[in-house]
């Protein structure tokens, strides 16, 4: 399918940590946008925040994004869809509470564009390295072509009794694989694209509504206890800077390459040690500084596929942790 450098985006979620910045960078790449969020309420924050771009930015309210036909009325008049509404944390006791956002969710905004989506010409999915993962004995690096089959054997062996990071990682999973199903199924009937980019630990500044740092994503949540709490981590593993990941999305609209592609979007490898020493403060904690260096990382990854196609060029570690602790400080926490 053809680049979509112009034109109207509905971004799915509107008012999520991620899904903000998305809306932020799509209206300064020069795109209007239709942000879908739960309820009136829940886009007050948004139509604030954006009120200098008038009418290039809307509100529309979908309050159950697994029901059917939930998005019908929100893809009409649009040329693409950026689907990032899909809940990320690790206390689902039911596996439904992840499993049927992240699998009717995405289908359901699919079906929809499918019915009623005459001008969309690409759809982007927010996926996961959670998607990608396959752990064995011995460090390895992954790439596209990996998924995460072990999850879901988890998940389809121990049901209710899996692990809650199984089961989120068999959401997203079964998530992502709902996207190809379905535009495999459907190929001679739609006239778009699908594009799924699948990020690790996603890190950064704020500009969601938030209250207090208990009412933090789960990311930033670890975030700020590393920060904020003794003894931190000196656990692993990658990450990428919400800002590069908001950018991949536009980037993911204007590269006709990138259409068809699954790619995983990251800066690098991290251990938690390692933002504390990034930007060393008397008001947060020290841990034990130097001791993330050399960590066995069991995972790596390929990230070339995305600098190659997306041409991002990644925010390093001390530009993010910066960032971070002003957002900080600024709130006064």
């Amino acid at each position: 399918m053809p680049a979509v450098t112009s034109g109207k985006v509905l971004v799915s979620g509107a008012n999520g940590f991620v899904a903000v910045w998305v809306v932020q960078t799509l209206l300064e790449h020069g795109y209007s946008v239709r942000g879908a969020v739960r309820s009136a309420d829940k886009g007050k924050h948004l139509t604030k925040r954006f009120a200098s771009y008038g009418d290039k930015f809307e509100i529309c309210v979908v309050p159950d994004i697994t029901a059917e036909g939930a998005f019908d009325e929100a893809v009409k008049g649009v040329d693409a869809i950026e689907h990032t509404a899909a809940p990320f944390h690790f206390q689902a006791d039911d596996p439904a509470e992840v499993l049927d956002p992240s699998i009717k969710g995405t289908v359901s905004i699919l079906e929809s564009a499918r019915k009623y989506g005459t001008n969309v010409k690409r759809i982007v999915v927010t996926s996961s390295a959670a998607a990608m993962m396959n752990f064995g004995p011995n460090p390895q690096t992954l790439t596209e072509k990996d998924w995460n089959d072990q999850a879901v054997k988890e998940l389809e062996e121990l049901g209710r009794q899996a692990s809650p990071r199984a089961k989120y990682m068999a959401a997203k999973t079964l998530g992502e694989r709902a996207a190809w199903d379905f535009v495999k199924k459907h190929q001679s009937e739609i006239k778009w694209d699908v594009t799924t980019l699948c990020p690790p630990w996603v890190l950064g500044p704020v500009i969601h509504e938030i209250s207090a740092p208990d009412a933090l994503n789960t990311s930033c949540k670890s975030m700020y206890d590393i920060y904020t709490k003794p003894d931190a981590k000196a656990n692993n593993g990658w990450w990428v800077d919400v800002r590069d990941l908001a950018l991949a999305h536009v980037r993911s609209l204007q590269k006709e390459e990138a259409g068809g592609e699954r790619i995983f979007i990251a800066e690098g490898p991290f251990a938690w040690q390692d933002w504390l020493d990034a930007v060393p403060s008397p008001k947060y904690q020290k841990g034990t500084p130097g001791s993330g260096k050399g960590l066995v990382q069991l995972l790596s990854y390929e990230n070339q596929k995305s600098i190659r196609i997306l041409d991002l060029k990644y925010r390093p570690l001390p530009e993010t942790a910066a960032a971070v602790v002003k957002d900080y400080e600024e709130r006064g926490w």
